[in-house]
């Protein structure tokens, strides 16, 4: 199932990668990268995204909805906005590497 994306759309669905103590035991164990994606976004746009940005084979990609925390500002309540996780489980050999990136 070969599908094309528009190349604007793809830059949009990878919002960030999400770095925490399980997204790096992740990693570790499983060859698996989390990044944080767009609310709309699906796997299918997910993976192109993925192999498009880092030139890397996607094996397979998982996605969970997390529920934003409810919070309080004194009397009032209120809630932080609903976001969307991917795990992107990378092919045997493939790597990403966060770090290798240029800062000027």
């Amino acid at each position: 199932m070969t599908t094309t994306f528009k190349s604007e759309r793809l830059l949009q669905v990878l919002l960030a990668p999400q770095i925490s103590e399980k997204s790096t035991y992740v990693a570790d164990k499983h060859d698996q990268v989390i990044f944080k994606v767009a609310r709309d976004a699906t796997k299918p746009e997910v993976k192109a995204a993925v192999e498009m940005l880092f030139k890397v084979e996607v094996k397979s990609v998982q996605i969970s909805n997390v529920k934003g925390k409810q919070k309080r500002f004194g009397r009032f309540i209120g809630r932080r906005d609903h976001w969307k996780k991917a795990y992107v489980c990378l092919k045997a050999g493939q790597e990403i590497d966060f770090t290798a990136g240029e800062v000027k």
